[in-house]
Formats: structure tokens, sequence, C-alpha cells
């Protein structure tokens, strides 16, 4: 029996799921954190001084969340150009969706992970592991994030680049 799927949709479907693992991987050590430190309420200490370093958490995390659906409608996009519309990859095209799948994930992940870690950091709630309380706010450390971000952030936009012209080759073959 011949191969029956898109072999792109299925491997961005992989790292959709992936990448969702991470984020609820994410979200229950939030948790577990709270709970070992019930003195301290994390989210709502958070949501309170949001006006600072606090919202480069929430945004990394809302902005993870969106990597993660990208991810799957690229799924979506593989496969309406490999089954729907039959098109074949050249090694071209393969070689763009493989930059695709990486940019995306490692670019796009490794930005918004940072950009939550530096939330954290900015806030004094990393010194809840060393010491135990909530440290000082310390909004001069998100200076030494923003080279790191950028540069996930170019990974993450060089490989959606390379995805869009690998579908386009893709959609103009034969």
């Amino acid at each position: 029996m011949g191969d029956v799927g898109s072999k792109w949709a299925n491997r961005f479907i992989i790292a959709a799921i992936l990448q969702g693992g991470v984020i609820t991987t994410m979200a229950i050590v939030i948790v577990v954190i709270q709970m070992t430190y019930i003195q301290v309420n994390i989210i709502q200490y958070l949501s309170l001084s949001f006006e600072g370093t606090a919202k480069w958490f929430f945004l990394g995390i809302i902005f993870y969340l969106i990597i993660v659906l990208a991810v799957a409608v690229s799924a979506l996009f593989y496969s309406h150009l490999e089954i729907t519309l039959k098109k074949k990859f050249s090694k071209v095209s393969n070689a763009l969706a493989v930059i695709h799948l990486i940019g995306m994930n490692v670019g796009g992940a490794g930005a918004m992970i940072t950009m939550a870690f530096a939330g954290l950091a900015g806030t004094g709630l990393l010194t809840i592991f060393t010491e135990g309380k909530i440290g000082p706010k310390y909004p001069a450390i998100m200076d030494s994030f923003i080279e790191p971000i950028g540069g996930f952030i170019a990974i993450l936009a060089f490989g959606v680049i390379c995805g869009g012209i690998g579908f386009v080759l893709a959609f103009r073959s034969k």
C-alpha cells in the first residue's frame, strides 16, 4: 500500500503536540511552585506587577500558545498541498520545509520561553528557588535578554519565510 497522508503535515502536527507538551509542563511547574510556596500567590503577584517586567512573562506565555497554534496550522497548509492538491515537494521545497519546521519550533519556542524567563527574573520571583522568598524587582536584567530573544525571533522569521517560499514552490509544481 502506498504512502498515505502528508509527511510534512504529520511532522508539523507532531511538533505542535510536542510544543503543547512544553507549554503544559511549564504550566504544571508553575502550579507545583505555587503549591510548594503557598505564602506567595505567584500569578496574583505577577498580575499586580503587570506594568513592569511581569508583562514579559505573560506575553511570552501567550505568544508561545500562538506559536503552538501556528505550527498546527502550518500542518494544514502542508496537508492541503500534499493531499488535496497532490503536489510533490522537490529537494529544494523539502529543504525549505525542514528549515520552516526547525525555525518555527526552535526560534518560536526559544524566544517565548526566554521572554517568559526574563519576566520572572525581572520580577524577583526566581529567588523563590534560592532564598524561598520573592526578591527585589530588577528591571535592568531585561537588557541582557534582548539579544537572545531577538536572535530566536530571527530564526523564527527565517523559518517562516523559508516555509512560505517552499509553499509557493510546491504549489507551482506539477
